[in-house]
């Protein structure tokens, strides 16, 4: 139960840290959000005298939502797919009233409609969804006429396109930022992992696995950010010439869960040793290293600058990781479970994968490292 209690504990520190990294990256969208909102309901309200036109906030909030990865593009996307939702459902519900039957004629009509129109799913859905509220709830604001929840979806959709391409926000921001608190993830999993080895506290290490378990999530969330600014930079010519830079950061993102996945090998064989009482030696000091270094490269990835001294830190590190100079063969398994942790990283770094190999005393020797998923440097 007190390991189970640990894990919890672990599990949520780690949860309320990535919480904070969420609510932080979706300030400003919310607030954008918000406005965007406030300004559509007004139009409605104020320049076209509708009386309840909540449809323009719904609209703008669909559109628009709380990630920072607003694209125009998508934006408008969305916004035909509520308009044509809305359109349908009106235009149906005048026509034949409402009732169980027409809520399941107009979806169906609104699904395959849009699936005819657009393939994205989100287009379809919103679509779908916008229909089946207006057959299914009365037409509160009969002053704005038959098409006048339809209106108010148009003014929506189209203040979210205007507030969109002026969201305020740089395509790599993100990314980096996401990436930063992924190795600050790694950095703290090696600093568990080494007070585990120091005190021989089997349950420290597995607290450290326990967190490096939970980082899939943030992971994922940077591949996401990633591939979302690859659009934007594909979709706006004032971010094309940071497509390479976008670039990079996919490839850290893939050289990082790499790391992580040995992160959690080390530290699950470690616990492992610690548990039949082994004498670590000198392997605490080199994850501590490690740690030092991960912590390092997190600020450079951060942001965007050069890791010129997280490099020389890895190298450090990598000169001191020969596995012949450790006793036994359970520190000796640690050590070359390093060396492939520490290869990762150096090509983070934007050191060449054959250099990174060659960094390690003796030549790249048999450590298990993966090929570099480019050529390419990260950071």
């Amino acid at each position: 139960m007190p390991g189970r209690l640990r894990a919890w504990r672990v599990a949520a520190r780690s949860r309320t840290r990535q919480g904070v990294v969420r609510v932080r990256t979706a300030f400003v969208p919310v607030l954008w959000a918000s406005l965007a909102a406030g300004v559509a309901v007004a139009i409605a309200y104020v320049g076209l005298g509708h009386t309840y036109p909540f449809f323009a906030a719904i609209a703008a909030w669909v559109c628009l939502g709380f990630s920072p990865d607003v694209q125009p593009r998508r934006v408008g996307e969305l916004a035909l797919g509520v308009s044509l939702g809305v359109g349908l459902g009106e235009l149906f519900a005048h026509l034949f009233g409402t009732g169980p039957v027409q809520i399941a004629v107009v979806l169906f009509l609104a699904a395959l409609v849009a699936r005819f129109l657009d393939a994205g799913q989100m287009f379809t859905t919103q679509s779908g969804v916008q229909a089946i509220v207006v057959v299914g709830l009365p037409a509160i604001a009969v002053s704005s006429g038959p098409v006048g929840r339809w209106t108010d979806a148009l003014i929506g959709g189209g203040v979210a396109l205007l507030f969109s391409a002026f969201l305020p926000g740089d395509p790599r921001t993100r990314p980096r930022a996401l990436g930063r608190e992924v190795l600050l993830e790694l950095a703290d999993v090696l600093g568990a992992l080494t007070e585990g080895l120091r005190l021989g506290d089997a349950h420290r290490i597995e607290d450290a696995l326990v967190a490096a378990r939970g980082t899939q999530t943030p992971i994922d969330s940077w591949r996401g950010a990633v591939t979302s600014a690859q659009q934007t930079t594909r979709i706006s010519p004032a971010w094309r010439r940071r497509a390479g830079e976008i670039a990079e950061l996919d490839r850290a993102c893939t050289l990082a869960d790499r790391a992580i996945r040995n992160a959690r090998v080390l530290a699950r064989r470690a616990a492992v040793a610690v548990r039949d009482g082994f004498d670590p030696g000198p392997v605490p000091a080199q994850t501590h290293a490690l740690s030092v270094a991960a912590r390092e490269l997190a600020q450079a990835v951060g942001s965007g600058s050069d890791a010129a001294a997280a490099r020389s830190a890895l190298a450090d590190v990598a000169a001191h990781l020969r596995p012949e100079d450790f006793e036994g063969w359970r520190q000796q398994s640690l050590v070359i479970l390093m060396r492939s942790l520490t290869t990762d990283l150096l090509q983070l770094t934007g050191m060449p994968y054959a250099q990174a190999r060659a960094t390690f005393p003796g030549g790249p020797g048999d450590d298990g490292a993966a090929p570099p998923p480019s050529s390419s440097p990260a950071v």
